[in-house]
């Protein structure tokens, strides 16, 4: 019979205390706001996803324009319980695209790319209907998730803090 030694399942309880701690330190550094993004079905309440917020409280939703046929990122960051928006990156001004500045505002170029800061608007939530012929795409902690994959074409969703 093989008799094994309290100082090496000792060692091995500690091991795995110290691992187990790690993860949690990890985990809770990763997350210290302790909020989350989630997106839900408008008219279900069905949560098609829920993001951890990280250290820069940033993210950005990207579409392609219905009228101009051309990429849109809005870029929001979280203060509190609310979602700022801070900057809209455009192609080309037209239909159902910001075309005056409002006060404070900047218009700036990025290459070819058109972008808008110094918006004061803050919002409990935002509402998206999923694009049917083009995705629109969620950049959040340094990941790109396509809402069409996540949600379905067409879906109504809200994007709100938890």
């Amino acid at each position: 019979m093989f008799v094994v030694p309290r100082w090496y399942v000792l060692s091995i309880l500690l091991a795995a205390l110290g691992i187990s701690g790690a993860v949690f330190f990890i985990i809770h550094v990763r997350n210290t706001s302790g909020q989350f993004l989630e997106i839900k079905d408008n008219s279900s309440n069905r949560v098609y996803g829920k993001w951890a917020v990280d250290e820069t409280k940033e993210f950005a939703i990207e579409f392609i324009h219905s009228v101009n046929q051309s990429p849109v990122q809005e870029t929001f960051i979280i203060e509190g319980k609310m979602i700022r928006l801070l900057s809209v990156r455009f192609f080309s001004f037209g239909a159902g695209m910001q075309s005056d500045l409002y006060e404070g505002q900047k218009l700036s170029r990025d290459g070819d790319a058109l972008v808008i800061t110094g918006f004061n608007t803050s919002f409990r939530e935002l509402n998206y209907i999923v694009g049917t012929v083009s995705d629109h795409l969620l950049y959040i902690n340094d990941n790109v998730f396509s809402l069409r994959e996540l949600c379905g074409r067409n879906a109504h969703i809200t994007i709100h803090l938890k």
